[in-house]
């Protein structure tokens, strides 16, 4: 007998016959948990009845809460709790229709036994495929077998025949024929440079800023330091707090001036005056100071690209940070001065800015930085949202879309790019938006992702092409229009391979001029990751 309290282990239920257990992962924001609650409701209404239809029994994992307004788990304590009674071998089907972050079910996800289905809609009211495909990557990165599937009410029969497929086998596998391992490589200067490129980062080694890692729960989107060292790169963890101090002593005068210059260069800007529902003066100046302070700071820490993590912290603080993001990507940008004003910070060089610290985009942009730039090229990088997307005329057109960080360069400049005020569920405090219609040309999309705890990289083609003016403002008011908008033909890879690929929410994008020099440049890149010992497929129609 022994004289300590020892803790009772948790007995967890019997799993019932012919029985799917369903879970909601959502945002921490209760702004947005209620508002989107009725799609999330309407989506586990549709699949609950293809499961019937199929002979099985639905049972939800977890209430709804009447007081919050929404059945979502809305922490990460929450999903532990919530998998205490959900028995460990049963099959499990991760219901979602709206952005979700991945750490309040990983915890459980990680320890269960039983089959694992990711499903969403498809649809682009709200970022349901966004948030599946953050839970893949984290899942991929985790090391937890899970299948996949999505559909716009699961009555159509490619959904149905998947359904079926995964409650009798517990699987169900998707055409992935469009990716390919890279070959060997023939000697030319395109495999000079990228080899030269590579072996110069690992000697000289790059410093990326990440302020406040881990945003919404993005656990793919975290790079372990024993991965990035091997390939010259190092972090510096900086706080957001010293990012909003820095702010703080920036002058009203520089601020203004930022502003001003963006007025000059003939940016738009839809402002108002009521500062919870509109776009005010008072917010942009706030996030230009936000600009001066990201640079101030990286100059201080001698950093390669910087990435701010926003969405949980500064929200409550400052407003957002989309447009400095948007601009520290761009070549041609306001020009910011060190504290003494003696000399210009980074003058004639796009910043590379990692939205939302996905540390991922952070290695890519890096390297894709310095490639455009060894190639002549515009370095200007972003990253989007893989959102949603239709077919139009002969093409499957995606979405492509994420909340106001594009370079200028990406809508033809600022004349063609506009600022919106951010959608108060998500960014109570406003700000404005880096935003636009992304220009018809060709371009490399590409995404680093960790998989059996070693560094891979998809790389592929598409071509970003200009629709009606109607369609556009279609597809804007079907997704969130306030956010930049790109149009992507992506070159021999279908809807649904790439929704069973892609292994992230987000997709890094960067242009070329023509054809030719985007497969030029993209054959650099891919012998550049090749000599850092980074895993490297290609996706669809690429000429390497």
């Amino acid at each position: 007998m022994t004289r300590y309290t020892l803790p009772v282990p948790v007995e967890r239920p019997t799993a019932p016959p012919r029985t799917v257990y369903t879970v909601a992962s959502g945002d921490l924001r209760l702004s947005a948990n209620a508002t989107c609650w009725p799609t999330q409701r309407q989506l586990e209404a549709d699949l609950a009845a293809a499961v019937t239809a199929l002979g099985w029994h639905v049972r939800r994992g977890h209430d709804v809460d009447p007081v919050k307004g929404h059945g979502f788990i809305d922490s990460q304590r929450a999903g532990i709790e919530v998998f205490r009674s959900i028995p460990a071998d049963v099959p499990l089907v991760v219901v979602e229709a709206v952005w979700q972050y991945s750490h309040h079910v990983l915890a459980g996800l990680r320890a269960h036994r039983g089959p694992i289905l990711l499903v969403a809609n498809w649809s682009g009211e709200y970022p349901g495929l966004v948030g599946l495909l953050n839970l893949a990557g984290s899942l991929t990165k985790a090391g937890v077998r899970y299948s996949t599937l999505w559909s716009e009410d699961f009555t159509d029969e490619w959904a149905r025949d998947g359904l079926k497929k995964w409650l009798e086998t517990g699987e169900v596998t998707h055409d992935e024929s469009h990716v390919r391992p890279l070959p060997a490589l023939r000697p030319d200067e395109e495999v000079e440079l990228g080899v030269a490129l590579a072996r110069h980062l690992v000697s000289e080694r790059a410093v990326i800023g990440v302020f406040d890692e881990g945003c919404m729960g993005m656990y793919n989107a975290i790079i372990d330091d024993e991965l990035l060292n091997p390939i010259g790169i190092f972090k510096e963890r900086l706080s957001q707090s010293a990012l909003v101090a820095e702010m703080a002593r920036v002058p009203d005068t520089e601020a203004r001036a930022v502003l001003a210059w963006l007025e000059t260069a003939g940016m738009t800007f839809h402002t108002g005056a009521d500062e919870a529902t509109e776009l005010t003066y008072a917010q942009l100046l706030s996030q230009c100071r936000m600009y001066v302070a990201a640079l101030r700071i990286a100059d201080d820490f001698g950093l390669d690209a910087v990435g701010i993590q926003y969405q949980q912290g500064l929200k409550d603080t400052v407003p957002a940070s989309d447009l400095a993001e948007g601009l520290l990507n761009n070549v041609e940008r306001p020009p910011v001065t060190s504290r003494d004003g003696s000399r210009e910070l980074y003058p004639g060089v796009a910043l590379p800015h990692f939205n939302e610290v996905d540390e991922g985009v952070a290695v890519d942009s890096l390297v894709t930085n310095r490639i455009w730039t060894a190639m002549g090229l515009d370095p200007a990088t972003t990253l989007h949202d893989i959102r949603w997307g239709q077919r139009y005329g002969e093409h499957f057109v995606w979405v492509f879309e994420i909340s106001g960080s594009v370079p200028a360069s990406h809508n033809g400049g600022y004349d063609r790019s506009y600022s919106m005020r951010q959608p108060p569920m998500y960014f109570p405090l406003g700000g404005g938006t880096l935003s636009g219609v992304s220009k018809p040309g060709e371009i490399v999309w590409s995404r680093v992702f960790v998989t059996d705890g070693r560094l891979h990289v998809d790389l592929g083609r598409g071509t970003v092409v200009e629709l009606p003016e109607a369609e556009t403002r279609r597809r804007l008011d079907a997704t969130t229009p306030q956010w930049p908008i790109m149009h992507a033909v992506l070159h021999g890879v279908g809807r649904d391979q790439l929704m069973a690929r892609h292994k992230a929410n987000h997709v890094n994008v960067v242009y070329a001029p023509d054809a030719d020099t985007a497969d030029r440049a993209l054959r650099v890149k891919a012998a550049l990751f090749a000599e850092l010992g980074v895993r490297v497929y290609l996706c669809g129609e690429v000429t390497i």
